[in-house]
């Protein structure tokens, strides 16, 4: 079995590495607030000419690097403007020399550029008939390992072949905003299944209307804190603020390039990283497609599995997941709903393959195990690579398996359609095993896969390599299907 999954499965000659020269501005506060009027006195204390002649050398320095760094610096002078002495008055390029001292430069992919996911391109106009445009989002890791989401673009031509769009030599973030309007009753449900739902909670919700901002509730939460004749519980509302702070809205412009985005970690939860996206494209219950990935926000002590959802790539929406089984890594959405409600799969207990059925995309309460380690490749624990990608067959699921010298594999298994707890078939060899090119890297001997995409007949695998860069393998459907092992009917529970 192994020998021939071997010969039918193609690897790609296609690479995809870390470039370090993609760098994005990040605010830089050195030594803490306690230096900020330190280093603005000092920048105060030079003559224009001075500071002419420092601004024209950042300039010179940084144009080429940064799509508008005047503009960059400037929102980063904005960050500690307040600082500056009340009864000074400077000019433009001094403001924007001081934003300069307050800003660095982070390398988002110098790293790693791994745990690619694959799917159709929102925009399929003006190709050639029997090609594909798709979009492919990976993980980028940079200094301190903080991950973000970024993407690449491209088409796959009526022979299979797979053709990248060229690569921007800038990358951009957007900022955070907090979401226009926030749902009341959905905000109150999410406080419920955080706990924190209390007199204080209750009392700063009755004062805002259904549909409310940011600011309605900022306001309100404050006359609730300063009413003498209330104790305010702390937590609850420091845990209103994680909350409206944990879904939020970011929007790139229009000329910004798809492999010129950067989901970049805002909030509190996701500050040391977004890590391992599984997109899929979703059909409603009109046919209506809206993309959304799942993906791990790292604080750097917990996980917290949240949800991204876009129509365009362009505008995205941040959201929190909830419930009792919203847990550990590994969440991926079924593209559909089945019998009318939405299905996931998961991994709780970080070793089994796990599946969940919700009323609603937001809530999660209750997991099944549907897959154990049954092979010794997988021994250690089996995942999913993905989500499920539906064929007449059944629901096809990349999985993977760690097994001995913690060597990651990529292997298949198969669902019923219409009861995907069942595994009606699977593969008792992997479908790729690390070759000698791909297991040195960051993390030797792992390869790993967050989504791949079915195009006429033949399943595309992207994959990372040793958590280092990403690749791609194909192999047609039939050759896939034909090496698994379908349960028999007496078999069946």
């Amino acid at each position: 079995m192994e020998k021939e999954i071997s010969r039918l499965i193609s690897r790609k000659t296609i690479k995809l590495m870390r470039d370090s020269s993609r760098v994005i501005t990040r605010a830089h506060i050195p030594g803490g607030l306690s230096r900020i009027d330190h280093i603005i006195d000092r920048v105060l204390k030079l003559s224009e000419e001075e500071t002419e002649k420092l601004m024209h050398t950042i300039c010179d320095k940084f144009n080429d690097r940064h799509k508008d760094i005047e503009r960059q610096i400037t929102e980063h002078f904005d960050n500690v403007s307040e600082f500056l002495p009340h009864d000074i008055t400077i000019s433009k390029m001094k403001k924007e020399l001081i934003g300069a001292y307050f800003t660095m430069e982070y390398s988002i992919e110098s790293a790693a550029l791994f745990n690619p996911s694959m799917i159709p391109h929102p925009d399929q106009s003006n190709l050639p008939e029997g090609c594909l445009r798709f979009i492919m989002s990976l993980r980028a890791t940079g200094e301190g390992h903080i991950s973000s989401i970024v993407f690449r673009s491209g088409i796959i031509n009526k022979d299979d072949s797979i053709l990248f769009d060229p690569i921007s030599e800038f990358v951009e973030t957007s900022k955070m905003r907090h979401n226009p309007f926030y749902d009341s009753h959905l905000f109150r449900l999410k406080l419920e299944d955080l706990n924190a739902w209390d007199e204080t909670s209750i009392r700063v919700m009755e004062q805002i209307p259904d549909r409310f901002t940011f600011q309605e509730l900022k306001v309100s939460i404050g006359v609730v804190h300063m009413d003498p004749d209330f104790s305010c519980n702390d937590d609850v509302i420091n845990t209103l603020f994680w909350l409206a702070n944990s879904n939020y809205n970011i929007q790139f412009d229009k000329s910004c390039g798809v492999s010129e985005r950067v989901i970049f970690p805002y909030s509190e939860n996701e500050n040391r990283g977004i890590e391992d996206a599984r997109f899929v494209q979703f059909h409603n219950d009109t046919d209506e497609s809206i993309y959304y990935a799942t993906y791990t926000a790292y604080n750097g002590v917990s996980i917290l599995p949240q949800l991204i959802e876009t129509k365009d790539f362009l505008n995205f929406n941040v959201i929190t997941l909830n419930g009792k089984a919203v847990q550990n890594k590994g969440m991926a959405l079924f593209p559909r709903k089945i019998k009318g409600r939405y299905v996931m799969l998961s991994r709780q207990d970080g070793e089994n393959n796990h599946i969940m059925f919700s009323d609603h995309l937001h809530f999660w309460q209750e997991s099944k195990i549907i897959q154990e380690p049954t092979k010794p490749w997988e021994f250690i624990q089996i995942g999913n690579c993905g989500s499920p990608i539906e064929i007449k067959e059944g629901w096809l699921v990349l999985t993977h398996g760690v097994g001995p010298m913690r060597q990651y594999s990529i292997g298949a298994i198969l669902l019923d359609l219409d009861d995907p707890t069942k595994v009606i078939a699977q593969l008792e060899e992997p479908l790729l095993t690390p070759n000698e090119e791909e297991r040195e890297g960051y993390v030797p001997n792992v390869i790993y896969s967050c989504g791949g995409l079915l195009r006429n007949h033949k399943l595309i695998i992207p994959y990372a390599m040793s958590d280092i860069s990403s690749g791609i393998a194909t192999i047609d459907l039939n050759d896939l299907l034909s090496c698994m092992k379908f349960q028999k009917q007496e078999d069946k529970p």
